[in-house]
């Protein structure tokens, strides 16, 4: 990978206020690209809010397309690549919990969430592709809240080569200490465990369906220190560089990498239903 200064965004997500959460995304990434930044990490479902209420009446008064076609317009107008999350509507089934992957370049792909909460499985359809990414010689992985508690698809991920994992959330419920101390029981794992930087951030403030969401910011290295970290009730914008320098440090560490290590003809019982 390549040095990169990425941006994590803890921010309010009106549900079914659309262009004024665009309006707000477009704004973050102004500040993050006038600070340098190469990445900005939006919140899952950060487009549309979240809702567990008739997610498929989001777009009554825009055009799923003209939504797709302002990302792509804004991460091109900042020079930037954004990771931003939305509710993807699917032809004759549930929608998608989706997050959008564009840059100066245009659409780089979707990542839809493969793992549902019990909450969420009744209104949404699950993801069936762990895809990884790529942007300046960097591949990543993306996984949406839920899909962080499952430890294979993280490893999956750094099989496929990914060096960094963004994990955005919509996690509710909780004073941000006490999120961010559930965060660090799993997610340093996730980044420990397979030598690989972690970027969380979470949804902040409370929405008119009631749900309060702690804004949690968090940067791990693949060593799982903890390299930047935000816990509030308001929006913020946190930043972090992240060092090629340190992760090969980890990769050429033969005490430190863990993947090489693997026996897979041990696992067999992981792919039994």
């Amino acid at each position: 990978m390549k040095d990169l200064k990425v941006a994590a965004v803890c921010m309010n997500a009106a549900p079914g206020q659309i262009e004024k959460n665009l309006d707000r995304i477009q704004s973050f990434v102004s500040d993050a690209a006038r600070i340098g930044a190469n990445i900005v990490c939006f919140p899952e479902l950060c487009v549309t809010g979240y809702t567990l209420k008739r997610p498929d009446d989001v777009y009554t008064h825009i055009n799923p397309d003209e939504v797709m076609n302002r990302l792509i317009h804004i991460a091109q107008e900042g020079r930037v690549l954004i990771i931003v999350g939305l509710i993807e509507i699917s032809d004759g089934a549930k929608p998608y919990i989706t997050q959008v992957v564009t840059g100066p370049h245009g659409l780089i792909g979707l990542y839809r969430k493969t793992h549902l909460s019990p909450a969420e499985k009744d209104v949404y359809q699950a993801g069936q592709q762990a895809s990884i990414f790529s942007y300046k010689d960097t591949s990543f992985g993306v996984q949406l809240c839920y899909d962080a508690h499952f430890p294979e698809i993280s490893t999956i991920m750094a099989l496929k080569g990914a060096d960094i994992l963004f994990v955005p959330h919509a996690s509710p419920r909780g004073a941000p200490k006490e999120k961010l101390k559930s965060w660090l029981r799993h997610l340093t794992a996730r980044a420990f465990d397979n030598g690989i930087f972690l970027v969380a951030c979470n949804q902040a403030g409370k929405t008119s369906e009631g749900f309060s969401f702690p804004g949690i910011a968090l940067f791990l290295g693949p060593d799982g220190q903890i390299l930047a970290k935000y816990e509030g009730k308001k929006e913020n914008i946190l930043f972090a560089d992240l060092k090629a320098e340190t992760l090969s440090e980890i990769r050429q560490h033969r005490m430190k990498y863990f993947l090489p290590h693997r026996r897979p003809d041990l696992y067999r019982k992981l792919v039994e239903r």
